[in-house]
């Protein structure tokens, strides 16, 4: 079984990605178990896959937050993707997902990312990464980089306090 980091530890992917749909994203047949739909086939299937608790959402870096809205508070899983691991919009949206539209599941960094970028991920609120069944050599150093840094000074999803408003009187 593929594996991926979640919660700082190295588990079994229990989700399948589904890759976007060449034709009409209504007509997209979605697999039974838990299943991470791309935003297309949420959006134009939304009525159906509503009734299902195994279904997770990707956002891909030309979708916001915003398309999916409130409908985040429902999933177990919202998933953000990387297509190259210099393209930050990734962030921005799982900012978003957490502090706007109150995601409180497994927020999921998917795609081509670093594993050095794991501790400014988990800043903006993403607990799980996953780098694909031909990465996973990138585990482990994902888990130690979550420990980069102990302190920041500015706040974040992760500690909404900056260090200034910190600090013992």
């Amino acid at each position: 079984m593929p594996k991926l980091v979640k919660d700082g530890a190295i588990v079994d992917n229990e989700w399948t990605l589904m890759a976007k749909p060449e034709g009409e994203a209504s007509e997209a047949s979605v697999p039974a178990g838990k299943v991470i739909v791309p935003l297309s086939v949420w959006l134009a299937r939304k009525d159906a896959l509503t009734a299902r608790d195994d279904i997770g959402v990707w956002l891909d870096t030309d979708e916001t937050a915003d398309q999916l809205g409130e409908d985040a508070r429902r999933l177990p899983l919202v998933a953000v993707h990387f297509p190259a691991f210099a393209d930050g919009r990734a962030f921005t949206n799982a900012r978003l997902l957490r502090e706007r539209f109150g995601f409180t599941g497994e927020l999921r960094a998917v795609g081509y990312f670093l594993a050095e970028q794991a501790c400014y991920l988990r800043r903006c609120g993403v607990n799980a990464f996953d780098f694909g069944a031909d990465r996973e050599q990138h585990l482990q150093a994902t888990v130690d980089a979550l420990d980069d840094f102990t302190e920041y000074y500015q706040a974040s999803v992760d500690q909404p306090l900056p260090l200034f408003r910190r600090r013992p009187s």
